[in-house]
């Protein structure tokens, strides 16, 4: 993937997939999340195909949230404080819209003319989660059993994980889909990852659905030192980037408070994109934006590499499907 001349996506009919009717895939921003990832997976192997086989590459696909998809796991995926965010009725929404990921099968089910991953690692919290995604998957796809790795754990730890063997082994290539519901990276984590020298990067950031209500306007910011973990900041520079001092005159006189900024949504993926520039080579500039059924932005989906190639073709994808809308 060094040289960015071979950049192309690959046609519908390099590829072979897994024929699953559109309704099990999930609801629309889960679907639209999922083609994206998965268009990237196809022009990811055509172009491994040549350079993984030239310079004998282990090429490995690690989602380090691969859950069950259940209600329950969706729930279950949020803390005690990101979870009085919620009305009941947006709970049941986004979970019936993620009721099954989908992106294993369809990465499992990608081949480029025979060519796909040599490992696929999954990993979860939620054990009983992942044991039924990995019955399900088996079953699916017996001819890659041996292929398929299950690791029940906490993401930040089994991440490192990876990144300790890639450093040992600097043949290998991976990429890695991060698909959190919440806050549960730590940016740590996205700077562990870097050291990584070939790699591709997808994280969905909950930039609406969670990130957003816990900067509440009265210029509180709620789960303080879990927003300083998921952005690799002290809070008072999470502060002063979400919020400005504005005077007004009151009977009293001068008063002094806290003001969110306009297009905080959008501000919140910007950051994200800011700070995984300083740590990754290639950064796409415009992610993903995934909305609800009320039009709300509620996830943007990010793309980081230390290939410009990578970069280009993850840009065209999200592009074409940001101008749709």
């Amino acid at each position: 993937m060094r040289k960015t001349k071979e950049y192309k996506l690959p046609e519908e009919g390099n590829t072979l997939m897994v024929n699953e009717p559109l309704k099990n895939w999930g609801g629309t921003w889960t679907e639209e999340k999922l083609d994206a990832f998965e268009k990237y997976v196809k022009a990811y192997l055509t172009i491994m195909k040549k350079y993984a086989t030239k310079n004998s590459w282990s090429l490995f696909y690690f989602d380090a949230f691969a859950g069950s998809g259940s209600r329950e796991t969706i729930i279950g995926g949020v803390n005690n404080c990101e979870a009085t965010l919620f009305e009941d009725d947006e709970i049941e929404e986004i979970a019936e819209q993620a009721s099954y990921k989908g992106a294993a099968e369809r990465v499992l089910g990608i081949e480029v003319d025979g060519f796909s991953f040599d490992y696929y690692y999954f990993i979860d919290k939620g054990e009983h989660s992942l044991q039924t995604l990995e019955k399900k998957l088996k079953s699916t796809f017996p001819n890659k059993v041996n292929c398929m790795a299950f690791k029940p754990g906490d993401a930040n730890e089994k991440i490192l994980e990876l990144v300790n063997y890639a450093k040992s082994h600097p043949k290998c290539a991976a990429l890695v889909l991060l698909d959190p519901f919440g806050m549960q990276l730590n940016w740590e984590t996205i700077q562990a990852l870097k050291d990584i020298g070939h790699i591709d990067l997808w994280i969905l950031v909950p930039s609406g659905v969670i990130i957003n209500r816990l900067l509440t306007r009265s210029g509180k910011i709620l789960c303080p030192e879990r927003m300083e973990k998921s952005f690799g900041m002290p809070i008072n520079e999470i502060q002063n980037y979400f919020y400005e001092q504005v005077t007004e005159q009151s009977l009293f006189g001068e008063i002094t408070r806290q003001q969110k900024r306009d297009n905080t949504i959008n501000k919140i993926a910007q950051l994200y994109i800011n700070l995984l520039g300083k740590e990754f080579s290639y950064v796409i500039k415009e992610p993903l934006v995934l909305k609800n059924s009320t039009n709300c932005p509620i996830f943007h989906f990010v793309f980081a590499s230390h290939n410009q190639t990578g970069v280009k073709i993850a840009s065209e994808i999200v592009g074409k499907k940001n101008r749709q809308k």
